[in-house]
C-alpha cells in the first residue's frame, strides 16, 4: 500500500455494556475513509481495544468523534476493573502504518490532543514520542495514581495538563495522547487463580522488575534514600499479574513496547520458564487489539527451528505454527482475519479477494481462458516462475526431512527460505502484470480533444507503457535468480525428488522465455529509443543464461534418474 494510513488504538473504560461499547464504535465508523478493525472487550479489565485504521485527518476525527461519545456515556466514578487506568478515554496513541514517519505522526497526535482538549473538553496528556516534558514519556508515570489519585495531582503544578481543563472532571477523567511504534498487548495464561503468582511472574520477566524488600518487607534504600529495584529478564516489556473471572485464570499481562527488542515467542517462552520456575504452569495466551503479520511469521519460524524443521513454508503454515505453539486458541479461537493487521487491511479493504493469486487453480484458468485481454501471457509467466520456484522448495523442504539427513536440516531451510522468497515475489508480479496492462489501456483512454490533453495523454502511455516492459522483466530477473535454488536441489536435494527441480528448471527457462516476448512487445511502444536497446540487451542475456542453466539442470537430473 503506497497511501499514507495511520492506526489508532484507543482503549475506552467499558467492557461490560455491548450498546455502549456499539455507540462508541458507530461513531467512530462514521467517518469516511477509516476502516473499524478490531473491537476487543474485556469484561474483567471492563475496558474495550478499539483499532482503527486510515489517511492521517480521518483517522484524528474519527477519534474526536469516538471521545466525544465516550464523554457523554461513560462515567468514571462508577467504573471498577482490574486494568490500570485514569479516563473515559484512557489512552489513544497513534501509530505509523505506511507512508509516513514518526515526526509526522507526533504532529498528528498533538493536533489530537488540542482536539479532544478544546473541542471535547477532556483534560489530555501527552505521552511517548508526542510527550511535551521527558518525565510524560513513560504511560505508567502519567496514569501513576489512576483515577483515584487525579484530582489531588491535578492540583500539583508539574501535573497541569497539556490540553483541556486543569480542574477535575469525575465523570471523564483524563485522557493520554500519544504517538508510538506499534505495541503489542499480550497475556499469558496460568493454570492458577492466584494473582500473587502472576504478578510474581510478570515481575520476573519484565523489564522493571520488582522493588527490592528487606526481611520485614520494607523497601531496600540506596545512598540517597531511593528504592532498590531488580530488574527483569525482558526489555521493552511492561507486565502486572490479574485475575480474569470470565475465563477463570490468572494471567501475566504485557505490553511488548518494541516487538523488534522483545518479540512475542521470546516473552511466551520467558513466562514459560519463570512460570515453571514457580511451580505453575502455561496453559496458552491472547492477544489483545491486533499484530503485525511479521510479529506472527517470526514466532512461527522460531517454534520450527526449535523442532529442527525447514522454515521454507507458507505464510498459513507459519501462522498455524505460531498459534498452536503460543497456544492462541487456549480461550477462544484465533481468526488471522481479524488479529493480524495486514490480513485485517486487505479484507476490509476487499482487496484480498481481487487479486488472481487468490483464485483457484480451475479458477485462473478460466479467467485466463475467458474474452478479457487479461490475464495474460506476462502474468501466465510469472505464474510459470513461482511453480518453478515452488518445486525447488519442496525439494528443500522434503530433504529437511529425509530421514538419516537430520544433520543437515538448516542447510536444506536456508534454501527452502530462499526458494519461498522467489516465489512470493513472483506471485506478486502474477497481479503486477495485469495492472501494467490495465494501466496502460487507461492510458490509452485518456481525452484528446485539446493540445494539452493530447500530451498528458503520450506522457501517460509512455509511463505506462515503461511500466508493461519493467515489470516482466522483473519476472525475468527474479526467475533467473530462483534457479540458483532449483540447481542446487537437483544437486544435493532429496535423490527421489530430482525430477521435482528438473519440472522446476522447465518452468523456470519457460517463464523467462514469455516474459522475454512481453519486453519485446512492449518495447515497440516507447520512444525513447537509448532505452529500448539498453532493456532488449538485458532481457536477451538473461534469457541467454536461463537456457545455459536449464540445460545444465536438466544434465544433473538426467544423470541422476
Amino acid at each position: 500500500m503506497s497511501e499514507r494510513l495511520l492506526e489508532c488504538v484507543p482503549n475506552f473504560s467499558e467492557g461490560r455494556d455491548p450498546a455502549i461499547i456499539k455507540q462508541i464504535t458507530d461513531a467512530i465508523a462514521s467517518v469516511e475513509g477509516v476502516m473499524l478493525l478490531d473491537v476487543d472487550a474485556g469484561r474483567a479489565t471492563n475496558r474495550t481495544v478499539v483499532t482503527f485504521v486510515g489517511p492521517p485527518e480521518p483517522v484524528v476525527e474519527a477519534a474526536v468523534r469516538g471521545a466525544r461519545k465516550a464523554k457523554e456515556l461513560i462515567d468514571m466514578s462508577q467504573h471498577h476493573g482490574e486494568h490500570p487506568r485514569f479516563g473515559a478515554l484512557d489512552v489513544c496513541p497513534l501509530v505509523p502504518v505506511t507512508g509516513i514517519t514518526m515526526d509526522e505522526t507526533v504532529e498528528w497526535a498533538q493536533k489530537l490532543a488540542e482536539r479532544l482538549g478544546n473541542e471535547v473538553g477532556l483534560t489530555v496528556f501527552c505521552y511517548e514520542r508526542a510527550a511535551t516534558k521527558p518525565e510524560r514519556k513513560n504511560l505508567a508515570t502519567v496514569r501513576e495514581g489512576e483515577y483515584e489519585g487525579l484530582e489531588a495531582r491535578l492540583k500539583k503544578p508539574e501535573w497541569q495538563p497539556d490540553h483541556g481543563p486543569a480542574t477535575f472532571d469525575p465523570k471523564s477523567g483524563a485522557t493520554a495522547v500519544g504517538a508510538r511504534d506499534f505495541l503489542v498487548a499480550y497475556n499469558v495464561n496460568l493454570n492458577t487463580t492466584s494473582t500473587r503468582r502472576a504478578n510474581a511472574i510478570a515481575f520476573d520477566v519484565r523489564e522493571k522488575g520488582r522493588e527490592l524488600k528487606d526481611d520485614k518487607g520494607k523497601a531496600r534504600l540506596d545512598a540517597a534514600g531511593n528504592p532498590t529495584w531488580q530488574p527483569g529478564t525482558l526489555k521493552s516489556v511492561k507486565g502486572i499479574g490479574w485475575y480474569i473471572e470470565e475465563y477463570g485464570v490468572a494471567q501475566v499481562s504485557l505490553n511488548l513496547t518494541d516487538i523488534s527488542v522483545t518479540p512475542v515467542h521470546v516473552a511466551f517462552d520467558e513466562c514459560l520458564r519463570a512460570a515453571q520456575a514457580r511451580g505453575v504452569r502455561v496453559t496458552g495466551s491472547e492477544l489483545v487489539g491486533m499484530i503485525p503479520l511479521r510479529a506472527m511469521l517470526d514466532a512461527g519460524k522460531y517454534f520450527l527451528k526449535k523442532q529442527q524443521r525447514s522454515t521454507g513454508v507458507s505464510d498459513a503454515e507459519l501462522i498455524k505454527i505460531a498459534v498452536k505453539s503460543l497456544g492462541l486458541n487456549d480461550l477462544y479461537p484465533f481468526k488471522a482475519d481479524e488479529k493480524i493487521i495486514e490480513y485485517a487491511i486487505a479484507a476490509r479493504s476487499g482487496k484480498k479477494h481481487k487479486r488472481l493469486i487468490d483464485m483457484t487453480v480451475a479458477g485462473f484458468t478460466e479467467e485466463t481462458a475467458s474474452e478479457s485481454p487479461a490475464p495474460g501471457g506476462g502474468s501466465i509467466s510469472a505464474a510459470l516462475g513461482a511453480l518453478g520456484a515452488a518445486l525447488a522448495t519442496m525439494v528443500a523442504n522434503l530433504s529437511s526431512h529425509k530421514r538419516g539427513w537430520d544433520a543437515r536440516w538448516e542447510e536444506f531451510s536456508d534454501w527452502a527460505d530462499k526458494g519461498k522468497a522467489h516465489y512470493v515475489a513472483l506471485l506478486a508480479l502474477v497481479d503486477e502484470d495485469t495492472q501494467a496492462f490495465n494501466r496502460v489501456m487507461d492510458a490509452f483512454g485518456l481525452p484528446k480533444g485539446t493540445d494539452a490533453e493530447k500530451t498528458a495523454r503520450q506522457q501517460a502511455i509512455q509511463a505506462a507503457t515503461r511500466y508493461a516492459i519493467d515489470v516482466p522483466l522483473r519476472v525475468m530477473r527474479e526467475t533467473l535468480a530462483s534457479m540458483e535454488v532449483i540447481r542446487a536441489m537437483a544437486e544435493i536435494g532429496n535423490p527421489n525428488s530430482v525430477s521435482d527441480a528438473g519440472v522446476g528448471a522447465l518452468c523456470a527457462r519457460s517463464a523467462v522465455m514469455g516474459a522475454h516476448l512481453n519486453v519485446k512487445i512492449n518495447c515497440g511502444g516507447l520512444k525513447d529509443a537509448a532505452a529500448v536497446a539498453e532493456l532488449r540487451a538485458e532481457a536477451a542475456e538473461i534469457e541467454r543464461q536461463a537456457v545455459e542453466k536449464e540445460r545444465a539442470i536438466l544434465e544433473i537430473v538426467n544423470a541422476k534418474m
